[in-house]
């Protein structure tokens, strides 16, 4: 069976057996060549000399009466190898007359080629088409054994042209049945490669190639021709191995699809638990979320950002019950839609009815006039359609406010959805219920319980960051110590109860007539401090006449026995740079100057001077510097606590 045009034998043997032939072609050329031309080189040489030698025979001696020249005739004549080959011998005068040739016809004759031959120059020869021509001038010895000295010719030439050696012939004969050879050799050695990979090659890739489809088309029990032990046999068995193993795996297939209508049962309630997992794994993050923190904002934007990010709502917001008992947006998602800030009574949309049933609402429509913003005029571009459920936030009984969730997508809240998201709501009511006792607790901890200022830890708190601040921008900073004047009398004269009563209206004069940078906080018994920061020393004086004489004013008891029958106050002025520069000093220099406003007549205010921290009668406080370091403070200087 002939080799196919695509076939793998027919490729491998234009590979193997074509260029071997190219290759024995080439060296068989080049060796014939080669061998040429030194048969040629050689027989130019061979020429040459016996050209040389004919030559020489002109100078034979001739017998009387013998033809010229007889000798070269009988020597051309002679049945020697040498002179086998020479086909003519003619001798040319310098204008193309043949003078002697060896065919007696030609004499007297001019020669066709005389201008060539008579060309003057050395000796030469040249081969072409089997003949080697031999050109020699004479004229010189050769031709003075004949002729005498007036009868010798000029310039003659002697040429004489040679056949093609019977050697060259023999080689050329040889190199061409050489070549005969090879080509039959190599039809022969192509026509054997083809049949050996036709039957070793081929055939068994064909009927591996048609086993293959079978299996292809579906046919899973078709096996492979196996054929000795060669890589087509190692590879058909090796085929016939994974056929195998496919028949094993489509028996096995039929008792897995069995086994996957268990395995989905399975997974269907293996899913239940999982959403019922994430769910409370979601709880739990929210949980530990929310009581990572205590502060109320901090809280709302964790609650917010868990919500959008984790429950996937696009539209959220959470609303808080306010002093007037109604529902504000305090967090809203996306930000920044006009919506922070409004406020719905209790009743009003659907958040108000969750917040007076103390129920979830769920409306699959906002286009149900109902909504929560159905009357609000927001933007209608993410309000008009969609599905909203409002939850209560309820702990212990008691409303904290409401949850809004909103998707763009009508009824896309499903019944796990919406108890999901009321457990979240009542995470966050406990969240907030904790950061609101907390702020509670601390505001407790920073304001003073009789008057409402804060207390003496909020005010040092405060004032060591109003002391950096001023250090860092190099800006003033000034404090003022305030004594309410014979407070002790007052509240042996009236009870303690007037004494509270005048020191919570003392507070109330002194608190709206500050700025609102400033701080205002109660020092301890009857006295307050008030912190200016950006205040010059000069500014505070005017600020400490001001409100002392708002307190004489505003402030009139009908008690006796109290001096003048008005509550005074004494004020102390410090500041910073000037007077000192620790919070320490500036505490001892104001208390200083209130020493001196009580000890000079009371109802007065004093600015520090240097010298008023040392008088020997004032009770120095916590805070004060030594007496001998107080002392030792040069004029100008500030002591240090």
């Amino acid at each position: 069976m002939p080799l196919g045009p695509d076939t793998v034998g027919r490729k491998l043997l234009w590979s193997i057996a074509l260029p071997g032939l190219v290759v024995a072609l080439l060296g068989v050329g080049h060796f014939w060549r080669e061998a040429r031309v030194a048969v040629q080189d050689a027989t130019q040489v061979e020429s040459l000399a016996l050209a040389e030698f004919v030559a020489s025979t002109f100078m034979l001696p001739q017998p009387p009466g013998a033809a010229a020249h007889g000798a070269v005739t009988e020597v051309l004549h002679s049945d020697t190898r040498l002179f086998r080959s020479v086909e003519d011998v003619r001798v040319l005068t310098a204008d193309g007359i043949i003078r002697w040739s060896r065919n007696p016809s030609e004499v007297g004759t001019r020669h066709r080629e005389a201008a060539r031959l008579t060309r003057p120059g050395p000796e030469t020869a040249r081969s072409a088409d089997g003949v080697t021509e031999v050109v020699r001038p004479l004229g010189g010895p050769e031709c003075g054994g004949c002729h005498t000295r007036g009868e010798v010719p000029g310039e003659s030439v002697l040429q004489m042209r040679m056949l093609e050696p019977a050697l060259h012939q023999q080689l050329t004969h040889v190199f061409g049945g050489a070549l005969a050879s090879m080509a039959l050799f190599a039809i022969l050695l192509a026509l054997v490669i083809a049949l050996s990979l036709h039957f070793n090659l081929t055939r068994p890739l064909r009927r591996l190639s048609a086993a293959m489809g079978r299996a292809e088309a579906g046919d899973l029990l078709v096996r492979a021709d196996v054929r000795g032990t060669d890589e087509i046999a190692r590879l058909g068995a090796a085929f016939n191995q994974m056929l195998a193993r496919l028949t094993a795996m489509k028996a096995e297939e039929i008792d897995t699809h069995r086994d996957l209508e268990l395995v989905k049962e399975k997974l269907a309630l293996k899913d239940e638990l999982e959403d019922r997992l994430r769910e409370l794994s979601l709880l739990f993050d929210i949980t530990r979320s929310l009581n990572d923190t205590l502060e109320l904002d901090e809280l709302l934007d964790g609650v917010t950002r868990l919500v959008v990010e984790r429950l996937q709502i696009p539209e959220f917001s959470i609303m808080l019950l306010n002093p007037e008992g109604a529902l504000e947006v305090r967090q809203a998602w996306p930000e920044h839609r006009g919506s922070e800030g409004l406020t719905f009574a209790l009743g009003e949309g659907a958040c108000g009815r969750a917040a007076q049933t103390h129920k979830a609402v769920y409306l699959p429509d906002v286009a149900d006039p109902t909504s929560i913003f159905a009357r609000r005029g927001l933007s209608a571009d993410a309000l008009n359609t969609g599905a909203l459920l409002a939850v209560p936030m309820v702990h212990a009984g008691t409303l904290l406010g409401v949850v809004n969730f909103q998707r763009p997508h009508i009824a896309s809240f499903s019944a796990g959805e919406i108890e999901l998201l009321t457990a979240v709501a009542d995470i966050a009511a406990a969240a907030v219920k904790n950061a609101r006792l907390h702020a509670e607790t601390v505001k407790l901890t920073m304001t003073d319980p009789l008057t409402g200022v804060p207390n003496r830890r909020h005010l040092f708190q405060r004032m060591e960051l109003e002391l950096a601040r001023a250090q860092r921008f190099g800006t003033p900073l000034a404090l003022l110590m305030v004594d309410v004047d014979h407070f002790k009398r007052l509240n042996d004269l009236a009870g303690h109860r007037v004494g509270d009563e005048t020191l919570r209206r003392v507070c109330d004069i002194l608190r709206t007539r500050v700025r609102k940078v400033d701080t205002l906080a109660r020092y301890g018994g009857e006295e307050f401090v008030l912190l200016l920061p950006q205040t010059t020393k000069q500014d505070a004086m005017d600020v400490a006449e001001k409100l002392r004489r708002a307190v004489a004013e505003h402030l009139v008891l009908s008690q006796p026995g109290l001096p003048g029958g008005h509550v005074t106050v004494s004020v102390g002025v410090s500041h910073f740079p000037s007077d000192a520069s620790t919070q320490e000093g500036l505490v001892d220099s104001a208390d200083a100057a209130l020493y001196c406003s009580k000890r000079t007549g009371r109802n007065r205010s004093t600015a520090f001077e240097v010298g008023m921290e040392i008088h020997p009668g004032r009770e120095r406080g916590p805070h004060a510097p030594p007496a001998e370091a107080a002392a030792s403070t040069p004029p100008g200087g500030v002591a240090k606590a």
